[in-house]
């Protein structure tokens, strides 16, 4: 599966970007924490393999985005924003739909246009399941079409689509990599570094329903 739209990727700058961000911080977002040393070991290989076309420093832990939060406030202003009542909302909607733990394999690469991923594979529709209860009035803030995926970095330049898509063709992605899916995590990072990495604020816990928290949502 390639998604590179156009004749070329889409390249990623390091700078600050502070017509979004606005000074807030930091940026909140639901996800599968896929940290294992098997698909970390994937990631590497797949990052080595893509060399010289993503750019230095990607330092996000392995991960599969579910949906945006945004950024957290006591009481929404802004579309991008959220405030613990939307969080209980999303919780209560979760404790209610009972999904339990699931398992999904991580194989082979991929791309989008702007960033080179491993492909997710959740045969039995539990992750769809889990972004249902996460969408807030019905409407996912993760817009476009949906790909689960494991992201292995961002392209740095306007690379040729055809010369990436046969980089990842020559990719020996080798079996696909079983994951047992026992939580979901919210999880952070500052949006003044492109790439930078992921804290985990909380973990919810799909058995028992509920949440682990590990730092303050400020």
């Amino acid at each position: 599966m390639n998604l590179i739209e156009g004749s070329h990727t889409l390249g990623n700058v390091r700078r600050d970007f502070p017509e979004w961000h606005l000074g807030r911080s930091p940026y909140v977002f639901w996800g599968l924490d896929v940290d294992f040393p098997a698909i970390r070991a994937q990631v590497a290989r797949a990052a080595a393999h893509l060399d010289g076309y993503l750019l230095d420093g990607y330092g996000r832990q392995p991960h599969v985005t579910l949906d945006l939060c945004g950024f957290p406030c006591p009481s929404v202003g802004r579309a991008d924003e959220f405030s613990p009542a939307m969080l209980e909302h999303q919780c209560t909607a979760l404790r209610a739909a009972c999904v339990s733990a699931f398992e999904i394999e991580v194989g082979g690469l991929s791309s989008f246009s702007s960033a080179p991923f491993l492909s997710v594979v959740d045969r039995g529709g539990h992750i769809a399941a889990v972004r249902d209860c996460l969408a807030l009035g019905g409407d996912a803030r993760l817009l476009g079409d949906y790909v689960p995926h494991v992201t292995v970095g961002l392209y740095g330049g306007a690379w040729p689509a055809h010369e990436i898509g046969a980089r990842l063709a020559s990719f020996s992605a080798g079996a696909g990599i079983r994951c047992l899916i026992e939580r979901i995590s919210l999880l952070a990072y500052q949006p003044t570094e492109i790439g930078g990495p992921l804290t985990c604020l909380a973990n919810f816990s799909l058995d028992s329903g509920e949440m682990r928290w590990f730092r303050e949502l400020s």
